[in-house]
């Protein structure tokens, strides 16, 4: 599994734990449940090949993470949002901000630039095109503010 397919997975799994209230450990065991799981991979291509150790520990830590951050990253979407009211944003457009902030703030393994250039590749299978340009700039005033601003300019992050 790529980690682009292990991201998607943490992205709809933290959309649901902020629909319904679930417990992210809960939810991801249910989730990866071998009779469940294999009935997603009848409909859909993206669960065709089971995650490997290290895509679960991915998926469990960031949505795990995310939900711990949720009112974190909920308001630096809050200040980011730069003419959108928070009703606006749409459950699934929260989830790939959520996931995408989570980490560039919390996973130093990641690259910054790939969980954010995913993040909005991914959104681009969810939402209209002027959603996508909304993510994209969230994640890029984001950046600046939030990750370059502690680096001095130097354009790295420790995570």
């Amino acid at each position: 599994m790529t980690r682009s397919a292990a991201r998607e997975i943490a992205i709809q799994l933290g959309f649901s734990v902020a629909g319904t209230g679930q417990e992210p450990d809960a939810a991801v065991e249910a989730f990866f449940d071998r009779e469940h799981y294999a009935a997603m991979a009848e409909e859909d291509e993206l669960y065709r090949e089971k995650p490997s150790k290290k895509d679960m520990e991915f998926i469990r830590q960031s949505v795990q993470g995310v939900a711990e951050k949720r009112e974190q990253l909920d308001g630096l979407i809050g200040q980011y949002a730069k003419g959108w009211r928070p009703e606006r944003i749409s459950r699934s457009a929260a989830a790939i901000l959520r996931q995408a902030m989570y980490e560039v703030l919390y996973m130093p393994d990641v690259p910054d630039a790939a969980a954010m250039d995913e993040a909005v590749e991914l959104a681009k299978g969810y939402e209209e095109p002027d959603v996508v340009s909304f993510i994209n700039g969230v994640l890029g005033g984001f950046y600046r503010a939030e990750v370059l601003k502690q680096t001095d300019g130097e354009g790295q992050s420790d995570g």
